[in-house]
């Protein structure tokens, strides 16, 4: 296993994160513990999860697992706040100190931990001032309860807002985004990219597979069935459902053409071990449900991509763009939010 720094942290983290969104949930407990278990022997050193993932128990399931095999202090373990957790509950979410600090010590307790490594905003809040949501998280690392703090799904100028409000007040800054990127939605390397290089900001890419559709197991003349990524997430979300379309599916046939015709590697191989060369990334984050999944994932480890390879990428989609039925028309210069 590679280990690279971890933006300006001076930490190793593991080339591939391991992403615990499915287990409590669609994965059971038992093959939880094993995946994760596997995970570490196999050199992962670094777990994201996050605490709506199934309300809570995902962290329950990651913390547990820790615990059994005794592996806590030798993970960089990641998690999120944002989300609401209590739908009867008006201020049970978003980006505001109540929220980050009640929900960090309900992190806390599910994890079986006492500080994580990695906490996360979920989503950027416009209506909350950065600068309460930063002396929040700064009064946490301060306690000791979070070592480091980051961002998912933040926009270039989100971040380097956050980045100068941080400098100014004098409070501990972020030091990692993770934002969705794979071959069909390359809009990072705009400014995500170029920014994050700049600043010592680490990424982990979530989606490497496009939420299933670079598995290239999906049949266009076919919904996806319930239970798959897509037929879950991309298909029953109006925002998402868009980016299942013909120009998308074109790609991936011309892609699994490519690599059938390449051979020594899946699409799914392929298309993580690319996301893991890409210049500015640290760890792409994987987010098997069996073990099976896990084993393919794992095996872009070892594939090693040449000039053609990243040519034929970037022939079927050009660097900072993103596949859509309108190809490029339907998204800004900086990063949407989704």
């Amino acid at each position: 296993m590679e280990y690279r720094p971890y933006g300006r942290t001076g930490v190793k983290v593991s080339k591939i994160c391991l992403g615990c969104m499915n287990f409590g949930g669609k994965t059971n407990p038992n093959d939880s513990y094993a995946i994760i278990d596997r995970a570490i022997d196999d050199g992962i050193n670094f777990l994201d999860t996050a605490n709506v993932y199934t309300k809570g128990r995902s962290e329950e399931v990651t913390g547990e697992a820790l615990k059994r095999n005794g592996k806590r202090q030798r993970i960089f373990l990641a998690t999120k706040v944002y989300n609401v957790m209590d739908e009867t509950d008006p201020m049970s979410g978003g980006n505001t100190r109540r929220h980050i600090i009640e929900q960090c010590d309900a992190s806390l307790r599910r994890l079986q931990t006492d500080y994580i490594d990695l906490y996360q905003l979920h989503r950027p809040q416009s209506s909350v001032p950065i600068d309460e949501t930063l002396q929040a998280l700064d009064d946490l690392v301060r306690a000791g309860k979070v070592r480091y703090i980051g961002t998912t799904t933040f926009a270039a100028w989100q971040l380097m807002e956050a980045v100068m409000t941080s400098r100014d007040l004098h409070l501990n800054r972020f030091v990692s985004e993770q934002p969705p990127y794979n071959i069909l939605d390359r809009r990072i390397e705009r400014e995500l990219v170029p920014f994050s290089r700049t600043y010592g900001i680490g990424l982990m890419p979530w989606s490497p597979l496009a939420g299933g559709m670079l598995t290239g197991k999906y049949d266009r003349n076919a919904t996806p069935p319930e239970g798959t990524r897509v037929g879950d997430m991309y298909l029953k979300n109006p925002a998402i459902s868009r980016r299942w379309n013909d120009n998308a599916l074109d790609v991936v046939d011309a892609l699994m053409a490519y690599v059938e015709a390449r051979g020594g590697c899946t699409l799914s191989q392929f298309a993580i071990a690319w996301c893991m060369s890409m210049p500015g990334v640290t760890s792409p984050i994987i987010g098997p449900r069996t073990m099976q999944q896990y084993e393919d994932n794992m095996k872009a480890l070892d594939v090693t991509l040449t000039p053609a390879d990243f040519a034929k990428v970037d022939e079927l989609v050009r660097p900072g763009h993103m596949v859509s039925p309108f190809y490029e028309a339907d998204f800004g210069p900086h990063l949407h939010h989704i």
